[in-house]
């Protein structure tokens, strides 16, 4: 099909509101919801009526929702956004392209950030956080119940991070850019550290590491620990990123599209499921009892199975190699090995990333919270991403219509 195209006679003239509804194919109410968030001009006519509209701009609207229909679609139940961000397919997945993995093992969680953000590699890149920025941040976080959780005291930072910059209404690429370099680095400060005297300086794994755990960082954990970051920085639309994205296609600005990622995040099936699993390898005796009771209660074995994948999950390959390099790790490494063995033969479940941030959370001292911690600042990288490619598209388009279902109306008042 052709894109629609105006007649000859209305190419020479501005066209009326229901010219323009049928130039769009939409209702005229459509048309002046148009106008009011900025996607179309409209003029009144000396002396008349109505408004009418340029007709070169109603033309080029009508091609980008074809474009945008036909890039974001509805295929088998699911919503399907067009994105150069990550690729996920035959149990591997890719950050523009590139192995995430091989990103992940060669790279800093700060270098494979800047790549999924620019196309550009940049060795060596460090971010840093503004001292007025960390202030404000610590001093929101410090007035939290001590009970608080880390999601919660993230989200508090980037909203305390926000209303100290008064720029953060530009949406530009080089604006939003900046704010990321400095965001991601205000969480990491904002947190409370684990033991006193903590000085920060050196690459962002080592100051998170300082949060985690009050044990000295040695080289292997802290490798363990920045490459797991880089391996979670995105994973194509998750239900956190989708939040994201809708929050951009609203036009909010970088802190609040990550907050709305914050928000999904502490669901237990989502950036909270590495915690579970965390307190199933320290509570585990027998796994035999432990997964049978899950599977007879109709529950998800923590740490197992990823409905993306049907061999195991590409980042926990890669962390399960790397913690066999850890001596502390051996205990809740075999913990996870006879979880995995034993669901083995009940069900076609491999492990996942959740798993393998357990391990390395047990064995690092870490609380059971640490990896919902590592989820969040990881991933915030990956949602910047996507709030810059949302915030080039039309605003507004993350907008489904509701499919109602209630009593049909009219009904008698209550």
């Amino acid at each position: 099909m052709r894109d629609p195209e105006p007649s000859p006679s209305l190419a020479e003239r501005r066209l009326t509101t229901r010219e323009t509804a049928e130039l769009l194919g939409v209702k005229p109410e459509t048309v002046y919801a148009y106008v009011s968030r900025g996607q179309l001009s409209s003029h009144r006519v000396p002396g008349g009526r109505g408004s009418t509209f340029d007709t070169a701009e109603v033309t080029a609207l009508a091609r980008r929702n074809k474009r945008e229909s036909a890039g974001s679609q509805h295929t088998g139940g699911e919503l399907s956004v067009r994105t150069r961000v990550t690729l996920i397919e035959a149990d591997r997945y890719y950050f523009r392209g590139i192995d995430a993995t091989e990103l992940a093992l060669r790279h800093s969680y700060e270098e494979v950030a800047e790549w999924l953000w620019t196309g550009r590699m940049e060795p060596g890149v460090e971010f840093r956080a503004p001292a007025a920025s960390v202030a404000v941040a610590r001093r929101a976080v410090d007035a939290l119940p001590e009970h608080t959780g880390p999601t919660d005291r993230l989200r508090v930072a980037a909203i305390a991070a926000a209303a100290a910059d008064p720029l953060r209404f530009d949406l530009s690429e080089d604006a939003v850019l900046g704010t990321a370099r400095t965001l991601i680095p205000t969480l990491v400060a904002a947190l409370p550290p684990a033991r006193r005297g903590h000085r920060d300086t050196g690459p962002l794994a080592r100051r998170l590491w300082a949060r985690l755990t009050g044990r000295d960082a040695d080289a292997v954990s802290l490798r363990v620990l920045d490459t797991a970051l880089a391996l979670l920085v995105d994973h194509d639309l998750a239900a956190s990123t989708l939040a994201v994205r809708v929050a951009a296609s609203a036009r909010a600005h970088a802190y609040a599209a990550v907050s709305a990622g914050l928000g999904v995040l502490e669901g237990p099936l989502h950036g909270a499921a590495g915690g579970l699993a965390h307190r199933t390898l320290l509570d585990q005796g027998d796994a035999a009892p432990v997964i049978a009771e899950a599977l007879r209660a109709g529950r998800r074995v923590p740490g197992l199975g990823h409905r993306l994948y049907t061999g195991e999950d590409p980042r926990a390959r890669v962390l399960f190699s790397l913690l066999e390099e850890v001596p502390d790790a051996a205990p809740a490494l075999a913990a996870a090995r006879d979880i995995v063995a034993t669901a083995a033969r009940h069900t076609p479940l491999h492990a996942n990333v959740d798993l393998a941030l357990a391990v390395f959370t047990a064995s690092s001292g870490m609380p059971a919270t640490a990896s919902e911690t590592i989820f969040a600042v990881a991933r915030t990288a990956g949602w910047i991403a996507h709030a810059l490619e949302e915030y080039q598209e039309r605003p507004l388009r993350m907008r489904p219509s509701g499919h109602y279902v209630g009593p049909r109306p009219p009904q008698p008042l209550p």
